[in-house]
């Protein structure tokens, strides 16, 4: 099996991995907090993705990256400074440093979060990001183009919806995605011979989405999950949404009017 690292591990996205790709890849798994659940394809590696030293240590000897790591929401810019714009970097410059060319970057709806609801938009369109977080994805996307044209990187960018079993909201129906389908996208993203600077959607097949999947769908990537089999149910328990007008507005909900947001409450919402 091909060994392949997997950032932010211990995330609630790393543990629906986890599963997904028990049996496919080794996994070698990297977060701050410690993992000791490894199973017989799994090695832990501590690491703090700010640190280029102990990124390089845990980009050694990998055939591809899954970068999941980083500070998952809204929050002081500091955090996000060190988490998602050095920490990313490191990686990026690591791989290269390495020779490991492909790299799965789990970017987020929120660096287009500022787009209204009412549009649909595609792989092609200018980003929007919807908070200091979704900035920072906005770099990461933009140093994956810089690495891709300098120095002959191949990068998957997948703009991730709503990771979970099922949505559980309004907006979550045009969003989400489920563990299977994401699981897929990224399989593409570290397998597809012809992977160069690629930007998808991490959604399912959502009947009310506001995006524009091609570019994943010419890849061959084919949802399995919808999230309109799940709509009777979360309209019968949150028929709508926020209530703030701005929010509601936006693609990216809450996040556009939010400073600041709990960590632990949105890790599944890249």
């Amino acid at each position: 099996m091909k060994k392949i690292l997997m950032t932010g591990a211990a995330g609630v996205v790393g543990t629906f991995l986890r599963n997904e790709f028990r049996g496919r890849y080794h996994l070698r798994l990297t977060d701050m907090t410690a993992i000791d659940d490894c199973g017989p394809d799994e090695e832990f590696v501590e690491a703090d993705l700010s640190n280029l030293e102990a990124t390089q240590n845990a980009v050694t000897g990998v055939e591809g990256i899954i970068h999941l790591g980083g500070y998952s929401v809204e929050g002081d810019w500091e955090t996000l400074l060190n988490s998602n714009i050095i920490g990313t970097y490191n990686l990026f410059e690591s791989a290269r440093i390495d020779g490991v060319k492909r790299v799965v970057f789990a970017s987020s709806n929120h660096a287009i979060g500022f787009y209204e609801r009412s549009q649909t938009i595609d792989h092609t369109d200018t980003l929007r990001p919807d908070t200091r977080y979704g900035l920072t994805k906005a770099f990461g996307e933009s140093l994956a183009s810089l690495y891709v044209d300098k120095y002959s990187a191949e990068v998957m960018s997948i703009r991730i919806g709503n990771v979970a079993e099922k949505p559980i909201d309004v907006r979550r129906l045009s969003i989400w995605i489920s563990p299977r389908d994401l699981a897929q996208l990224i399989t593409i993203g570290l397998e597809h011979p012809d992977i160069k600077n690629e930007i998808v959607y991490g959604m399912s097949d959502n009947k009310r989405a506001w995006w524009d999947n091609s570019n994943a769908q010419r890849l061959g990537y084919a949802p399995q999950d919808r999230s309109e089999d799940y709509a009777a149910e979360v309209l019968a328990e949150h028929p709508a949404d926020t209530g703030d007008a701005l929010a509601d507005a936006r693609q990216g909900g809450d996040f556009v009017t939010a400073e600041s947001i709990i960590h632990p409450a949105k890790m599944d919402e890249h």
